[in-house]
């Protein structure tokens, strides 16, 4: 239970946002590509990495790299072979149902007119060849073609494939509740074992439907038969509901069984799911799996010391720590963003000696502590007290052969400064910072700043870090 805390309290609020924007980028693409060739070489891929993980876990380096480049490799096959199946997607959907729309709501396909019209053409032998597409694109199948966008209706389909109209000879492509393309050259297909009064039309569309996922429906123009290729199978319909059913179940009209919507918001929720489990594990693998070292050299920070008490000296200034972490993290980890805190409220006068522990390093969540050097750290701490010393002017240069330093008053002549009460007994006289006299003659004031030594002393409160130097310089006689 403590380590499941210790993880959790390490996750960064950018670690949520990263797994949440991945799993819902992730979740789009199974909406956007489901039940298409795309989406079924995407969970292939998704195979070849979890193999790939396994084989840098197992140390199979080889493996690994092999695998690795299938997936580098299969990348490029998905954007090149399936980039018309890509674009139909993207193009028949607009921003909305790109980023959060669940269902493509597209025209309903007119089945019953489009039943009645085939049986029709088949009681008169009127040859057709009518093709239904799928999920996949057709148009690395289908040849040539006459585009067409004629909305259906008995009479449009009947005149299309009437003898005497040029066009009739071809496949028409149906989209929505339109013909969009007549006259269209299916592929023939090169089986051995089908029927010999099987012609040209039955061919064709039992060769498109081999290759692709479409429907296509063959009237026989010297039987007067109709006809379903779907896959590899090209079944005789004899019963108009047997020819409506099949084109309903195509094309996802049928009519919605009890429970189906249910099942349908199931089938969302958990590939919702899995998306966050799979983008998870990813994160996981990829932040927690692969930990790189680094070290800093981090200033030690003294809270808490006692009142009437100061630090004196201490046996080193910063700390070595060796971090780890991904790769990644521990690369944008600065110095910065860690802290070393010495609690020293228990010093005493003298010397002292601290332990440097986890509790007093402040990390960023991500990164974990490996080593401190040197664990220990000595701190001598020593009484405050307040003294009054003398201030002297510290001069330097010389003046002109022909001058003499006359006389010279310092305002004030004495400053109290504060400090460790060993240093302060030492010290019977604070000195300014140096005053050049190479420049100086005549009557005249300057301003010079006093020089603390040690740097532990302070001016006391209510005392001036500054004196005023009045000086009278004179020829000599």
């Amino acid at each position: 239970m403590e380590k499941l805390f210790v993880f959790l309290s390490s996750i960064r609020w950018q670690d949520i946002i990263d797994i949440s924007l991945n799993s819902y980028i992730l979740f789009r693409f199974y909406v956007l590509f489901r039940g298409t060739n795309v989406f079924r070489v995407l969970i292939g891929m998704t195979i070849l990495w979890f193999l790939q993980r396994i084989a840098i876990s197992l140390g199979l380096i080889v493996t690994s790299w092999v695998v690795q480049g299938i997936v580098a490799v299969g990348a490029i096959i998905i954007i090149v072979v399936f980039r018309n199946e890509i674009r139909r997607v993207l193009q028949a959907k607009n921003l909305k149902s790109i980023l959060w729309g669940l269902s493509l709501k597209s025209a309903v396909t007119p089945t019953e007119i489009i039943v009645e019209s085939v049986f029709s053409m088949a009681k008169k032998k009127c040859g057709a060849l009518i093709v239904f597409p799928g999920k996949e694109d057709l148009s690395d199948a289908v040849q040539g073609g006459t585009p067409w966008k004629g909305f259906i209706t008995k009479e449009m389909i009947t005149s299309i494939f009437w003898p005497d109209n040029p066009v009739h000879d071809g496949a028409a492509i149906v989209q929505g509740d339109q013909i969009s393309v007549v006259s269209a050259i299916l592929p023939l297909s090169h089986r051995d074992d089908l029927p010999s009064y099987y012609g040209t039309r039955h061919r064709a569309a039992l060769g498109l439907a081999e290759t692709t996922d479409a429907l296509v429906i063959v009237v026989s123009e010297e039987r007067g038969d109709v006809l379903v290729a779907k896959g590899n199978r090209l079944r005789e319909i004899r019963l108009k509901q047997t020819l409506e059913q099949n084109l309903q179940e195509h094309l996802g009209t049928a009519t919605v069984k009890k429970g189906f919507a249910r099942k349908e918001g199931l089938e969302i929720a958990v590939a919702a799911l899995l998306s966050i489990v799979f983008i998870t594990g990813i994160w996981f693998s990829v932040s927690r799996g692969q930990d790189t070292l680094v070290s800093l050299d981090i200033p030690v920070d003294y809270t808490n010391r006692p009142e009437g008490t100061e630090i004196v000296d201490t046996s080193v200034k910063s700390v070595s720590l060796v971090l780890s972490g991904s790769g990644a993290l521990v690369k944008s980890v600065t110095p910065d963003q860690v802290n070393v805190r010495l609690d020293i409220s228990n010093a005493v006068i003298g010397r002292n000696e601290f332990a440097v522990t986890p509790e007093s390093i402040s990390l960023p969540p991500g990164i974990e502590l490996r080593e401190v050097t040197p664990p220990l750290i000595d701190v001598i701490i020593d009484e405050t007290i307040k003294k009054q010393l003398p201030v002297q002017v510290d001069w330097a240069g010389k003046l002109s052969p022909e001058l003499i330093l006359l006389d010279f008053t310092v305002d004030p002549e004495t400053i109290e400064v504060t400090g460790g009460k060993r240093n302060l007994e030492k010290i019977t006289t604070i000195y300014t910072e140096k005053v050049l006299l190479d420049n100086l003659s005549g009557k005249g004031e300057i301003t010079a700043k006093l020089v603390l030594n040690p740097a532990a002393l302070k001016i006391a409160p209510g005392s001036k870090d500054k004196v005023t130097i009045q000086y009278i310089i004179r020829k000599r006689e």
